[in-house]
This record gives C-alpha cells, structure tokens and sequence, in this order.
C-alpha cells in the first residue's frame, strides 16, 4: 500500500468519523432530547489512555531520535522542548478563554477552536510522516478520539442554547480540518527535502506530542460530568487500556 493511498484512507475515514460523530446533536438540537451519555466518557477515557501512550511511547520518543540523529552534537532536549510548547499552547488557549469572559455562551466556541487547532496538528502529523508504523500509531490515536470528540463538541454547543447555522459551520470546520492537515503534511513531505522533511516531521511530532498530553490529561478531566467516584474510577481504568493498548502495541513498532 503506498503511502499517498494510505494518507487518502485515513483522511476518508476520519471525516466520515467525524460526521458520524455529530449527527445525532445536530439532529436533537431540542434540549429536552439530550440526555448525557455515560458510555460516551468511558470511551472518551480509553481514547484519552491511547493518546496519552501515542505521546509517550512512540510520537516523543520518535522525536527525540530524530533529533538526536540529525544534530549528534547538540544536547538540547528540542523534543522536550517543542511538547512543552503543544502542551502550554491549548492550555494557553482555554485558561484565556476563562479568565477573559464570564459569559459562559461563548466557551463551546473557544472548545471548537482548540480542538480544530489540534485537528488540524493531528492531520498534519499524519500527513508529514513516511513510515506506514508511525502512521498507523497516530492514526489509532486520532480515530480513537475523533469520534468522541466531535460527539461532545456538539453536545457543548446544544447545551449552551447556540442556534444550528453556526454549529453547522463550525462543525463543517472541524470535520475538515484533520483531512486538510494530512493534504498540507503530505505535500510538505513531497516537497522538502530529505534531512528537510525529517526536522519538520520531529518537530510536529514532538509538538503534536504535547498536545496529545494535554487532551488526555487537564482536557479530559475539565470537560467531563461525572456523578460519583465510582465512575471516576470506572474512567480512569478504561483510560489505562487505552494506555496499555499504545504500550504493548509499541512492543512491534
């Protein structure tokens, strides 16, 4: 399978995901019909668990080999270096979005910027990358999260009494966003050359890194209802599958 058609696949695949995923809000727009879904948040854990070992098991170290390679004789964690950045960016992002207003209408649209930035990160790390082992990790990651992403995404809008044009388009955005970002990181990849084309692979890896830290990590736990500790528990042990999937699965890759 070459990797251009592997690219097309999984941006296929996410969008339709993705659409999938917001569906059902769109459609049940009457808040009465809106129930929350426990279901939904521990699948929400586990793909948090796989996007959380995405970052530590392959995308960082990854990165930190890389650079390693192409600089032997620098000694600056850069890859420690650029996550911090990823991870520092949206929580930037979302404390700036509390602190600025009280008016809480306007959080579900500051959601929605975040998780299109990282949408389109998240594609772009696809896009970039030119070992099918690597993508497929990233991939399982992204497709783990997408749905349930988008699911809440819409939820967040629906609660907050937003009328249906705007979430439409918001939602057209950010089911776009992840394929938009694998075309740019696929043409990168074309166009740059070879020593040019791993730095920027490094480097979105390691910065995509910090980013998948932070949506498995403070995201999850700020943007999820839970209505006793056993619950918490249930989630936390579905997110350390999700964790052990990403662990045994870097056993052969």
């Amino acid at each position: 399978m070459s990797l251009i058609f592997y690219k097309s696949i999984a941006a296929i695949i996410t969008f339709v995901v993705t659409v999938m995923a917001v569906f059902y809000p769109i459609r049940a727009k009457a808040r009465a019909h809106l129930h929350h879904n426990h279901f939904l948040d521990f699948g929400d854990a586990f793909a948090s668990g796989v996007f959380l070992g995405a970052a530590l098991f392959h995308m960082l170290p990854e990165a930190s080999g890389s650079f390693r390679q192409l600089f032997p004789d620098a000694h600056y964690p850069m890859a420690g270096l650029l996550c911090a950045c990823g991870f520092i960016l949206l929580l930037f992002l979302e404390r700036l979005s509390i602190s600025k207003t009280k008016n809480y209408a306007t959080i579900p649209y500051v959601l929605a910027f975040i998780i299109i930035i990282h949408s389109f990160i998240e594609g772009a790390v696809i896009g970039i990358n030119t070992s099918i082992s690597a993508l497929s990790v990233i991939f399982l990651a992204v497709i783990a999260h997408k749905g349930s992403e988008g699911f809440a995404l819409s939820m967040a809008f629906n609660r907050a009494t937003i009328a249906i044009t705007p979430i439409v388009i918001l939602i057209g955005v950010f089911a776009f966003m992840t394929p938009i970002g694998i075309l740019l990181g696929t043409t990168a990849s074309v166009i740059l050359q070879a020593r040019e084309a791993q730095i920027v692979t490094a480097a979105f890896n390691a910065f995509a890194a910090g980013t998948f830290l932070y949506m498995s990590t403070l995201h999850h736990i700020n943007h999820h209802q839970r209505l006793h500790e056993a619950e918490s528990l249930l989630e936390f042990w579905c997110l350390l599958g999700g964790l052990s999937v990403m662990a045994t699965i870097a056993l052969w890759t």
